[in-house]
C-alpha cells in the first residue's frame, strides 16, 4: 500500500502540486513508518515548496532509518548550503562521495561549499573532479559550467604543481588520469585518445590531460606527436616529473640521446624516488655503451621496486651485451616470474622467447644450471618447455595454484597450468 502512495506522490510532485506530494507521501509513512524513501521523497518536497526545517527534519529521518541512502545526504547537504551550515553541508556532501565516488554532480555541490569556506583549493579541486566525470559521461554542458567555475577561481596563469590536494578522502584529478592509463595499458588505447582529444577540448590548459595523451600515443607508435604532447604539458607545468620521464624515452627513441638524459635527470630532480626513470636512464647509458652506469641504474631501480619486472628485463639485455650469459639468464628467468606474478601475459611470453633464445646459444654448462632440476616424466617436461627450462617458475606456478585450488593432486595442478598457458598463447593441447 505504501509503494502506491510513495508513487502517487512522485507524480503529483513531479506535476507541481506540492501540496497533493506531501498528502500522499504522509500517507506512504502512515503506512509504513521505516519507508525511507518517503521521508527522503517528501524532504525533496519540502525543500522544493521553501519548507527547509521540515525537509531536515525528514532528511536526517531518512538516514536515521538507511545511513546509506545517497540521496538524503546529498538532499540533506543542499538544505544545509541554503541554510547556510557550511560545515554540516560540507559533512553530507562528503559521505555522499564516500557511497559514490563517481557521483558528478555531489564533487560540483562539494566545489561550491568550499567556495563558501573560502577553501579555494578544495573548490578547484571539487569542480575539476566534477568537470572530469561529466566528461567521462560526455555531459559536455556540466563539464563546461564546472570549468568556468574553476578559470574563476584560479590566480592569473596558475602552475599545475601549485594545485594543493583539499584534506578530504575524495579521490583527485591525478587518480582520474592514473585510470584511464590503467585502461591503455588494458588494451583501450584508441577510446582514450578520444576523451583525452575531448578532455583537451574542454580545458585547452589542462597539463596532466597533454601528458596523458603523450603516453598514449608514445603507446601506439606516434612518437613526434607525442612529443608535442609532452612539450605543450611542459610549457604550462615545468615541474612535471611525469611528462619530462616520457619526454625522455620519446627522445631516446627519436635518436636524441643527450636530451633524453637531461630530461631523465630533470624527472629525478622532481622525483628522486620513481623506480620507472631508473629503468629509462638505464636504457640510455645501456644504448650508449656506458653499461656500468646502466647496470648501476638498473640497481638502484629494484633497490626502490624488488617487484620491477621491466628492471630485470632490461638488465638481462644489459648483461647479454656484455656476454655475462649466466647473469643474463638468471634475469630473464626473474622477469619471466614476476611478469606472471603480475599477469603480464604480453611480456610474460617475449621475456620467456628472449629466455629461450640465450639459452639455446648458451654453453652447456650454463644452460644446464639454469634449470638444475630437470623433471624426467612427460607431463612435467612439457611445463619445463613451456616455461623456459626455468623449472623454479615451473615451482612458483604450481604453488601459486594451491592458493586457489587447494588439496587437488600434484598432476592435476601441472596440468591446469599447461593448460592455461597454451590457451593464453593460443596452442592447442594434444
Amino acid at each position: 500500500m505504501e509503494q502506491q502512495w510513495f508513487d502517487r506522490g512522485v507524480e503529483r510532485a513531479q506535476q507541481g502540486d506540492y501540496v497533493g506530494a506531501i498528502e500522499a507521501l504522509t500517507e506512504a509513512i502512515r503506512a509504513n513508518s521505516s519507508f525511507a524513501p518517503a521521508y527522503d521523497r517528501r524532504a525533496r518536497v519540502y525543500f522544493d515548496s521553501g519548507r527547509l526545517h521540515d525537509a531536515i527534519s525528514d532528511y536526517t529521518h531518512a538516514i536515521e532509518l538507511d545511513d546509506r541512502l545517497l540521496s538524503a545526504y546529498y538532499g540533506r547537504a543542499l538544505v544545509r548550503l541554503a541554510l547556510k551550515n557550511f560545515p554540516g553541508a560540507l559533512a553530507d556532501v562528503d559521505r555522499a562521495i564516500e557511497l559514490d565516488t563517481n557521483y558528478a554532480a555531489a564533487y560540483q555541490l562539494r566545489g561550491t561549499i568550499c567556495r563558501r569556506l573560502a577553501d579555494r583549493n578544495g573548490a578547484i579541486e571539487s569542480f575539476k573532479q566534477a568537470a572530469h566525470l561529466y566528461l567521462a559521461a560526455k555531459d559536455k554542458e556540466s563539464c563546461q559550467r564546472c570549468l568556468d567555475r574553476v578559470k574563476e577561481l584560479q590566480p592569473p596563469q596558475p602552475s599545475a604543481s601549485t594545485r594543493k590536494m583539499p584534506q578530504s578522502p575524495i579521490p583527485s584529478v591525478e587518480d582520474f588520469y592514473a585510470q584511464l592509463l590503467d585502461r591503455v595499458r588494458k588494451g583501450d588505447a584508441r577510446n582514450v585518445l578520444q576523451d583525452l582529444n575531448w578532455a583537451i577540448q574542454a580545458d585547452e590548459n589542462d597539463a596532466r590531460a597533454y601528458c596523458c595523451r603523450g603516453i598514449v600515443r608514445l603507446q601506439i607508435g606516434n612518437t613526434r606527436e607525442a612529443l608535442e604532447d609532452f612539450n605543450r604539458a611542459l610549457q604550462l607545468d615545468a615541474n612535471d616529473a611525469l611528462a619530462y620521464r616520457n619526454r625522455g624515452k620519446v627522445r631516446l627513441q627519436l635518436g636524441d640521446r643527450a636530451g633524453a638524459l637531461a630530461d631523465f635527470d630533470r624527472a629525478l630532480e622532481l622525483d628522486p624516488e620513481d623506480p620507472l626513470v631508473y629503468v629509462a636512464r638505464g636504457n640510455a647509458f645501456r644504448d650508449v655503451g656506458d653499461y656500468p652506469r646502466s647496470l648501476s641504474d638498473y640497481g638502484r631501480a629494484l633497490e626502490l621496486d624488488p617487484d620491477s619486472a621491466q628492471a630485470y628485463l632490461n638488465r638481462a639485455l644489459a648483461h647479454t651485451r656484455l656476454e655475462e650469459t649466466r647473469k643474463a639468464i638468471e634475469d630473464y628467468q626473474t622477469a619471466a616470474s614476476k611478469f606472471c606474478e603480475q599477469q603480464d601475459w604480453d611480456n610474460y611470453h617475449d621475456t620467456l622467447e628472449k629466455l629461450q633464445q640465450l639459452q639455446a646459444g648458451a654453453p652447456k654448462s650454463v644452460a644446464r644450471e639454469s634449470s638444475s632440476e630437470i623433471p624426467k616424466d612427460r607431463l612435467r617436461q612439457r611445463l619445463l618447455l613451456l616455461v623456459g627450462g626455468h623449472w623454479e617458475l615451473a615451482e612458483r606456478l604450481i604453488a601459486q595454484a594451491k592458493l586457489y585450488y587447494p588439496n587437488r593432486s600434484e598432476d592435476w595442478y601441472i596440468e591446469k597450468i599447461v593448460y592455461d598457458i597454451e590457451r593464453e598463447r593460443g596452442m592447442e593441447n594434444g
